[in-house]
């Protein structure tokens, strides 16, 4: 399960992350706001959502963003082994029938990890990613949101944001902020996958050092 990656010194490195899409949009203004930025982001996707605007999937994996499954319905339930299996395993095989994306990453909606779906991700072998800092974009002003980011910003971190489940117009006001803000402090910005690798070569260089 990850946060947040441990990384060495030098490197300063952040994940965007936006969740509950594929969002009519939303998800494209985003996407426009990434390519002018040339950044890749991490999408976790909502399976019903991605069943209906499956060609916004495509785009989103053609222009090389990461993908996670973020469950079939969204809800904030119990579930035995085979609700979890339904929600989980039915959307990553409809975001590789869609993208060919073949993907390992989990989000459990809203963060929970004791109802049983992030015990089946794990015992599936997804790794599980939460996050470091949290944009409460669906209930903060414009302001605050990027405020909420840039507070809560540091090396290695994942940061929570969405671009579908509601309006999110406010997300993508501030994104263009929150962009040159991280990256006046020096911020790369990095897909999930690419952080583990990066605490993964961070530990093999760790070890190496104590031998």
């Amino acid at each position: 399960m990850l946060r947040q990656a441990k990384l060495d010194q030098q490197h300063k490195a952040i994940a965007l992350t936006f969740d509950d899409g594929p969002w009519p949009t939303t998800t494209r203004q985003i996407l426009e706001i990434l390519k002018k930025n040339n950044i890749k982001a991490t999408f976790f996707w909502v399976g019903r959502y991605l069943q209906t605007y499956p060609e916004l999937g495509k785009q989103v994996a053609s222009a090389g963003h990461a993908i996670g499954n973020h469950t079939w319905n969204h809800q904030y339930i119990k579930y035995n082994e085979d609700g979890a299996a339904r929600e989980i395993d039915r959307t990553s095989s409809l975001i590789e029938e869609v993208t060919g994306v073949k993907t390992s990453l989990f989000r459990p909606p809203g963060g929970i990890l004791n109802n049983g779906l992030a015990a089946y991700a794990q015992k599936k072998n997804y790794a599980v990613i939460m996050w470091s800092a949290d944009s409460l974009d669906w209930r903060t002003a414009t302001q605050s949101l990027m405020d909420n980011v840039m507070r809560q910003a540091n090396s290695g971190g994942i940061v929570l944001m969405h671009d579908g489940g509601g309006n999110r117009s406010r997300t993508v006001q501030a994104l263009p902020d929150i962009i040159a803000k991280l990256r006046k402090e020096g911020y790369k910005f990095v897909t999930v996958p690419e952080l583990l690798q990066m605490q993964e070569q961070a530990l093999k260089k760790q070890e190496t050092a104590q031998k």
